[in-house]
């Protein structure tokens, strides 16, 4: 897979997917895909930053088949609304890129479900997407599930004792845990669907330190962390780059069920997707089905 780009990527004419998140990262996947003859759906919060995405994907891909959908995940009448939505309008569904997030909000946030907004956005608002859109996936040819995850899940664990952070917030500790969460879910997808025969593949990527607006639209353009995004920009890989890790993911050949995958340098900050080393505390399978379970009973689906 040496400096694998978007140019390698095999014709997606005939597939359907549908990417989490309007801008940054988000918007990178739709356009790849859209330019590879995909079928496209960007679901999104906000309908005018979803406008926005569509219109210049179609400036780029005049023929592209793209469309917005709103959802907002960190809501789960939303997430269930949007499901049935989908449910209603097709039969199957080829890909689905779990791909939205918020990243260290200096103060904790709690959503209308009770849930810290992290936890909530990044990883159970996508574990109730994957249930309610896993009867179009069963139904889909050679079906990809493609969960982000970040380097920073190699700091993250997972605490049972206040998983939603009610007694002690820390931005950066909830953000590791919502990753490594997205890591864990992964994989455990991945079981899932080699035990039950889904035939769908689950793989997980990360798209190493890129200049999205994450930082900037969470803990704010003048925190600590939005300065260094600002001033340090040369750091930040292009997001066209940062998000080669998981279009190699949804659509190599080459990717596996189960594998996880990030740039291949500076320790996995910034190059071309690679296999990526998997944090320990990522492959303990007793704390996974036991997250599962929990999971499942917060946001009132099973898969």
């Amino acid at each position: 897979m040496s400096k694998w780009t978007v140019s390698d990527m095999p014709s997606q004419k005939g597939r359907s997917a549908i990417v989490t998140g309007t801008g940054g990262l988000g918007l990178e996947d739709a356009l790849a895909l859209a330019r590879a003859g995909a079928e496209v759906i960007i679901a999104g919060r906000n309908p005018g930053k979803g406008a926005e995405a569509v219109k210049r994907i179609r400036a780029e891909v005049p023929s592209a088949a793209a469309r917005f959908e709103q959802v907002d995940l960190a809501n789960l009448r939303s997430v269930a609304d949007f499901c049935d939505r989908l449910r209603g309008q097709r039969d199957s569904l080829d890909l689905l890129i779990n791909n939205a997030a918020v990243m260290v909000p200096p103060q904790r946030q709690e959503t209308v479900d009770g849930f810290e907004l992290q936890l909530a956005t990044n990883y159970l608002g996508h574990f109730a997407l994957t249930a309610g859109l896993m009867p179009l996936l069963r139904n889909g040819k050679n079906a990809r599930i493609v969960s982000l995850s970040s380097v920073a899940a190699r700091q993250g664990a997972i605490d049972f004792d206040d998983l939603n952070a009610r007694h002690s917030y820390n931005p950066m500790r909830s953000y590791g845990q919502s990753k490594l969460a997205c890591l864990m879910f992964a994989f455990s997808l991945q079981r899932r669907s080699e035990a039950g025969g889904w035939g769908i593949t689950s793989i997980a990527a990360h798209p190493g330190i890129s200049r999205t607006d994450l930082l900037h639209n969470a803990p704010g353009r003048w925190s600590g962390v939005g300065i260094a995004r600002s001033l340090l920009w040369f750091m930040f890989q292009p997001a066209a780059q940062g998000a080669l890790p998981t279009l190699f993911a949804a659509t190599s050949q080459q990717a596996r069920g189960g594998a996880y995958y990030g740039p291949d340098r500076l320790g996995e900050m910034r190059g071309y997707p690679a296999a990526s080393k998997i944090p320990p505390q990522a492959l303990d399978v007793e704390i996974a089905e036991q997250l599962w379970e929990i999971s499942e009973h917060l946001v009132g689906r099973a898969i």
